[in-house]
């Protein structure tokens, strides 16, 4: 994660830029990081999964919410943006601002090659740190395949991976079924 050229701000000094900003970024410990774009098949990603979620937790007490809704980790003070978030029950946000959710119950993030090792490694250890979260997705861009990360009642993580378009991930939390073919539709694999 390439960081942006300053001193050493504070989480106020670096909510109050953000909310300026055009340009998203990360914060970590008085330091500023610049977040990178996302390719066309990325997007597409995305916005399947949070179409699918919308409509299939329609009446239910959870709601999904895009990559432009900040999720701050309390215990170790990262400020990120995951490409999906599903937050259950009576949402709680930072500030008045509405616009840093402090308990996600299911994250989802699209891989690239920029971020992969990221938000398999440092990124999923801070995720880990939320009381709230109960699932962790990883959906790869260049093949239909999604990795998911469980948490048991014992803090563990049962780890599953699902390949091919023909198969489906379930989400037991939200009691949803996402089929790969949706997640991937209109999706051209590079590889």
């Amino acid at each position: 994660m390439p960081q942006l050229a300053e001193s050493f701000i504070t989480p106020a000094d670096y909510l109050a830029r953000e909310r300026r900003s055009e340009v998203r970024s990360e914060y970590l410990n008085g330091r500023i990081y610049a977040m990178s774009g996302a390719s066309r098949e990325h997007n597409r990603i995305t916005i399947n999964l949070s179409a699918m979620l919308h409509s299939r937790l329609k009446g239910k007490p959870c709601e999904p919410f895009s990559g432009d809704l900040r999720v701050k980790v309390s215990p170790t003070g990262l400020y990120t943006y995951p490409d999906v978030i599903v937050a259950c029950g009576e949402s709680r946000f930072e500030d008045e601002h509405v616009d840093t959710l402090l308990d996600p119950t299911v994250i989802i993030e699209v891989l690239s090659d920029s971020t992969e090792a990221y938000d398999r490694g440092e990124k999923f250890a801070h995720y880990r740190a939320l009381e709230s979260l109960t699932d962790y997705l990883l959906v790869a861009q260049n093949r239909p395949r999604i990795e998911h990360f469980i948490r048991q009642p014992d803090s563990r993580w049962l780890y599953s991976v699902t390949d091919g378009l023909d198969k489906q991930v379930e989400i037991a939390t939200l009691d949803c079924v996402l089929p790969l073919a949706e997640v991937y539709e209109r999706v051209v694999f590079s590889e």
